[in-house]
């Protein structure tokens, strides 16, 4: 399924960090999308093991709760001992080098699916051949990838500590967010370690791009500025948890133009379980694409709603076309935007009416493939429901 998002940037680009900090994208019109860890890299000789460190103190502890405004500075003295540069091999002189974060004191680690994998020829994603974690005390594992998740950009890495602790973070959770809230960013940017920038944030409930035609909804926008090799590191909240991995920015310059992204812990979390269970990921599927409804123009056509979302196409043999679902036949130009018209009106998803954008895509997102989906649409102006059998999310979609 993929929703209708208005935005600027056409396409897909991953940003190279070279040693003179170029920027590679590609864009139609005035922005583009920059995922925000591709570079080279050399692979890095191993530090000796048992380099002394700080005992781990959990960020929950370190940061005072009771202090008034935003301490980006206790944040950072909690926090950076867990973030970590990583850095990718595929082979001959092509690398990428991002960030990421201990998830667990097992060596679990968390990072974009970009830094570690990069397009297949054919299609896909391939894996690096090689990943190392360097780690706040100069030392440097070789990692295991346990498995990435494109579709939310998300990826699972493995290391065996050697003799040292690891300082794992604390997720937050990213439903309790507010517009305006301050965050920090913590990463690698153009190879620079552990870098700490602070912002804000400047919206919630983002629906962005993913390595995949699907979109990642729920992700968090902010202006704490975030370039190439950012990607992979944690967004953090005033208490020093994670609510986000920071993924892209959208610019004019190439550059941080101060609209950033970042994947939402509920991603995370969700991603990660299936990651340590599988190795692989699987989502529910619904195979439809739709607009959101709002009180003028369901007065425009006619429609006995304010809100809902418009199917605007349904993809040829999918679960909604299974179950009848119907899609547009016409198109109608109002208030300086294009509607695609005359299929069904979404009104109810699971009983709950469609007035949120997002709420068919997060409503697919709780289930699992082979689950029912309940539907109250509209159809000729008559209240109908439809029961939905979801399948499972290929990595492309055919046309409509």
């Amino acid at each position: 399924m993929s929703g209708r998002r208005t935005a600027t940037a056409a396409c897909l680009a991953l940003a190279a960090v070279l040693a003179l900090a170029l920027l590679a994208g590609c864009g139609s019109g005035s922005s583009t999308v920059i995922f925000k860890g591709k570079g080279e890299s050399t692979t890095p000789s191993e530090a000796a093991p048992g380099t002394e460190t700080a005992p781990r103190v959990p960020s929950e502890l370190a940061i005072e709760t009771g202090s008034p405004g935003f301490d980006a500075t206790a944040i950072y003295r909690a926090v950076s001992p867990g973030v970590v540069t990583i850095r990718s091999v595929f082979g001959g002189a092509g690398g990428a080098e991002g960030s990421g974060f201990v998830l667990d004191a097992n060596g679990e680690i968390v990072t974009n699916a970009h830094v570690v994998t990069e397009e297949a020829s054919g299609g896909g994603r391939t894996p690096a051949k090689e990943v190392f974690v360097e780690f706040s005390n100069r030392n440097v594992l070789e990692a295991k990838i346990l498995g990435f998740d494109p579709f939310a950009d998300v990826a699972l890495l493995k290391v065996e500590p050697e003799g040292f602790p690891l300082h794992p973070l604390e997720l937050g959770n990213d439903a309790e967010l507010e517009v305006g809230e301050p965050v920090a960013a913590i990463g690698s940017p153009f190879g620079e370690q552990r870098s700490l920038t602070v912002g804000v944030v400047s919206a919630t409930d983002r629906a962005v791009k993913s390595l995949t035609q699907f979109e990642i909804s729920g992700a968090i926008q902010t202006d704490a500025s975030i370039n190439p090799g950012n990607s992979g590191g944690p967004l953090l909240e005033g208490q020093g948890k994670v609510v986000g991995i920071n993924q892209q920015i959208e610019t004019n310059s190439g550059a941080n133009d101060g609209v950033g992204f970042a994947v939402p812990t509920t991603a995370i979390e969700r991603s990660v379980a299936m990651l340590r269970e599988t190795g692989t990921v699987e989502y529910a599927y619904i195979g439809v694409s739709s607009q959101p409804l709002y009180p003028q123009l369901a007065r425009k056509l006619g429609l006995n709603t304010e809100f809902g979302a418009l199917v605007a196409g349904v993809v040829p043999g999918g679960p909604a076309a299974k179950a009848g679902l119907r899609g547009a036949t016409g198109t109608l130009r109002f208030q300086a935007a294009e509607y695609e018209t005359g299929g069904d009106v979404i009104v109810e998803v699971e009983g709950r009416k469609m007035i949120q954008p997002d709420a068919l895509v997060q409503a697919v997102a709780a289930k699992k493939p082979g689950e029912k989906l309940k539907l109250t649409i509209l159809r000729e102006n008559q209240r109908k429901t439809i029961e939905v059998t979801l399948g499972k999310r290929p990595d492309q979609v055919e046309p409509e």
